[in-house]
C-alpha cells in the first residue's frame, strides 16, 4: 500500500501534481535545483503557475538531499525532456534522475515516469540505469511504470483534477498500484503496456503541432493571394465538423519538442516520417514570415531597414505563461537583426533581467512609454494580457511617424489599429 509519494522534479508538471496528491499521501518534492526548492519553502512559485496561498495550504517536504526518496513506497519522475541543436532527443535531465532514484531506491518502491518520451525510453533506458544502481532487480525488488503530463501551462481550466490521466505498468500488479495512486485525484484510463502510454503521449502534441502547420501554411498561402485568414478561418468554422485552429508560432517545451522524439525512433527503425517532420519544417520556419511582415511594413512606411528600431513584445513561448524556454521570438529576434534593424524586448511577465540574457536585446517596460519614442514598430509575439490592455491611441502617439504592428495573433483591432494611423500586419 502507498503511503509516500517522492516527486522528481518540481516544475510546470511535478508541482501540480505534488500539491494533488499531498492532499491523499504523505508527498516529498525532490529538485536537485536548490534555489527553487528554497523559493518553495517559502511558498514561492516563480512560474506564476501555483499561488503563495495553494503552496502555503499543503503540507510537502520539499528537499534536494537524495536520500530522503528512501522513504517513498512511490517515486515519479517529472523532469524535462528536452531537444539538442540537431533536434535530437536529450535524455540527460531522465537518465540523472534515473540514477539519482536508483542510488537512493529502497525495495518494493513503483517508479513512475511521467515525461514525454518516445516508446520504449521507460523500459529501455530508465529501467537498466535503476537496476545498475541500485543493485535491485526489476520485477522482484521493484517496478515500473509510466504515466504521461498532461499539464498545460497557463491553462486554469484543463489541471489535474478535470483531465484523464493515462496509467500504465510492466504488468498487472504494477497497473493496480499506479492506477489507485492517480484514481484519487482524477479519472483515469488504463493503457495495456508502458510502451502505448509512451506513444499516446508523444502522438498528442504531433497532432496539434500538424493542425497548427496545417493553419500556417494556409496563412502563407493566403498572404500571397492578400486574403485574410483570420477571416477565412471564421467562415470554414461555421460547418460542423471543420476543426478549429489557429495559425501561429510554435515553442516551448511540448508541441515544438515531442514530435522529434517519435520522428528519431522511426528513423531508427528505417522509417522516414515524411508528414511529421514536413509539419515541423513549416512550424520552425514561421519567424521568418513574421520576420517579412516586419520587412515590407517598414518598406510600406517609407522607412530604411538598416538601423529601423522595434521592440519585440511577449516575448515567453506562449501568452501569459512565465517560461521563455524554446520561445520563437529569439528566432524573430536573430533575424531582424541580419537586418541591421535594432531589436528591442518588452516582457512583463520574464523582466528585464531574463529579456537582456535570454534574448540578448535591451529591455523595455511596457508602462515606459517615453522609451518608444524612437521605434518604428512593435511586434506582438504572445499577447500576455498586460500588453494586450496597452491604449493603441495612446502607443500610437509614442512611438515614431508611421508606426508598425506585426501583431502574430491576431488579437488587436485591424481596423481600428489602421485607422488610428498603424501600418498593420498579422499572420
Amino acid at each position: 500500500m502507498v503511503k509516500t509519494i517522492a516527486l522528481v522534479g518540481l516544475g510546470y508538471v511535478g508541482l501540480p501534481l505534488a500539491l494533488a496528491l499531498a492532499k491523499h499521501f504523505t508527498v516529498i518534492g525532490f529538485d536537485v535545483n536548490k534555489k527553487r526548492i528554497a523559493e518553495l519553502k517559502e511558498n514561492k512559485d516563480l512560474s506564476g503557475e501555483i499561488s503563495s496561498e495553494q503552496l502555503s495550504m499543503v503540507n510537502i517536504s520539499f528537499t534536494s538531499e537524495p536520500s530522503l526518496l528512501k522513504t517513498a513506497e512511490m517515486i515519479i519522475v517529472c523532469v524535462p525532456t528536452p531537444i539538442d541543436e540537431h533536434n535530437n532527443p536529450d535524455l540527460y535531465c531522465l537518465e540523472s534522475a534515473s540514477e539519482i532514484i536508483g542510488k537512493n531506491l529502497s525495495p518494493h518502491t513503483m517508479v513512475v515516469y511521467e515525461s514525454t518520451v518516445y516508446p520504449g525510453v521507460t523500459e529501455e533506458v530508465c529501467l537498466p540505469l535503476l537496476e545498475k544502481n541500485s543493485g535491485l532487480k526489476c520485477g522482484k525488488e521493484f517496478k515500473v511504470g509510466y504515466s504521461p503530463e498532461r499539464i498545460n501551462p497557463g491553462d486554469k481550466e484543463h489541471t489535474i483534477h478535470k483531465v484523464t490521466k493515462i496509467v500504465s505498468g510492466m504488468d498487472e500488479e504494477s497497473l493496480n498500484i499506479v492506477d489507485s495512486v492517480y484514481s484519487t485525484v482524477t479519472k483515469t484510463h488504463r493503457a495495456s503496456s508502458i510502451k502505448v502510454a509512451e506513444a499516446a503521449k508523444v502522438i498528442e502534441n504531433i497532432q496539434r503541432d500538424l493542425n497548427i502547420a496545417l493553419m500556417n501554411e494556409f496563412a502563407l498561402i493566403f498572404d500571397k493571394m492578400h486574403i485574410n485568414v483570420k477571416e477565412v478561418l471564421e467562415a470554414a468554422g461555421t460547418k460542423w465538423n471543420f476543426h478549429k485552429y489557429s495559425p501561429g508560432l510554435v515553442g516551448g517545451h511540448c508541441i515544438g519538442v515531442d514530435p522529434y522524439y517519435l520522428t528519431y525512433k522511426a528513423q531508427e527503425l528505417g522509417y522516414h516520417p515524411e508528414v511529421i517532420l514536413a509539419g515541423r519544417k513549416i512550424n520552425d520556419n514561421m519567424h521568418k514570415h513574421v520576420v517579412d511582415l516586419v520587412i515590407r511594413g517598414l518598406n510600406e512606411a517609407g522607412k530604411v531597414l538598416k538601423d529601423s528600431q522595434v521592440i519585440v513584445m511577449g516575448l515567453s513561448f506562449k501568452e501569459n505563461v512565465r517560461d521563455a524556454r524554446n520561445s520563437r521570438a529569439l528566432e524573430i529576434i536573430k533575424e531582424l537583426k541580419s537586418y541591421g534593424i535594432r531589436v528591442f524586448g518588452c516582457d512583463p511577465l520574464l523582466g528585464p533581467e531574463i529579456v537582456e540574457h535570454s534574448f540578448q536585446v535591451p529591455s523595455v517596460e511596457v508602462n515606459d512609454l517615453s522609451s518608444f519614442k524612437d521605434i518604428d514598430g512593435v511586434i506582438l509575439v504572445s499577447p500576455h494580457n498586460e500588453l494586450t490592455k496597452l491604449d493603441l491611441n495612446f502607443l500610437h502617439k509614442a512611438l515614431k511617424n508611421k508606426p508598425l504592428i506585426v501583431d502574430v495573433k491576431g488579437v488587436w483591432d485591424s481596423s481600428a489599429a489602421q485607422k488610428i494611423g498603424f501600418i498593420y500586419k498579422s499572420l
